[in-house]
């Protein structure tokens, strides 16, 4: 089950980088500020990739799971 946990918390860790990432953005574009702009997309884009490993852990331990049984 502490799987499972680990997985969750590399989701919700991703999501919490991808809308601080977003938040950068927005700050960078209305203050001009290209750098923080930038560092919002690399955020972003961070984000993203932590939950899909997330989901990817998810799917291997349902297959795991499976074929234990």
């Amino acid at each position: 089950m502490s799987d499972r946990i680990d997985n969750a918390m590399d989701k919700a860790g991703g999501k919490l980088d991808e809308l601080k990432g977003q938040g950068k953005q927005a700050v960078g574009n209305t203050t001009g500020d290209e750098q923080m702009h930038d560092e919002g997309v690399v955020d972003e884009v961070t984000g993203k990739a932590k939950q899909i490993v997330g989901d990817v852990k998810d799917k291997i331990k349902d297959i795991t799971d499976k074929a234990k049984n």
